[in-house]
């Protein structure tokens, strides 16, 4: 049975590092899959003037395209062309709740994230999404420096 791995990417170093984690511990594990995931982060619950929802489902459609083009793309063939299995997919939402429902829908046997998003001060303690994330993910998660 293959094994299946979801890394989070962040458009950031901090999300290369995941990338590479996962990488690795595939070519350790043998017969792995890694499902490359963005999500573009979005609430539902924001205000926003008729004109804005009018043009929000195409606003969503363009960032779903452009993060599939400059990031889940590019990982997917990295990845492939390691001799590795992948695929790839971008969502909307909330950052943690969508890794954990993504992780749910592959049968992922763990998640792997970034700490944070490349930074300052922030450097050096998870990011809100990644604690998120840990506390309350359905599978192991492996947060990489």
């Amino acid at each position: 049975m293959t094994t299946k791995l979801v890394v989070g990417l962040d458009g950031h170093g901090s999300g290369e590092r995941a990338l590479a984690h996962a990488q690795r511990l595939a070519q350790l594990i043998g017969d792995c899959e890694i499902v490359v995931a963005y999500v573009v982060e979005w609430s539902p619950f924001s205000f926003q003037t008729a004109e804005e929802n009018e043009q929000r489902h195409k606003r969503r459609e363009e960032e779903i395209s452009t993060a599939t083009e400059r990031m889940i793309t590019p990982a997917v063939a990295a990845l492939e062309a390691a001799g590795l299995s992948a695929s790839g997919i971008v969502r909307h939402g909330d950052v943690a709740d969508t890794l954990n429902a993504i992780s749910k829908e592959v049968g992922a046997e763990q998640i792997v994230v970034a700490r944070s998003s490349e930074g300052g001060f922030a450097k050096r303690f998870f990011g809100s999404s990644t604690s998120n994330l840990v506390m309350g993910a359905s599978v192991p998660v492996t947060v990489v420096a």
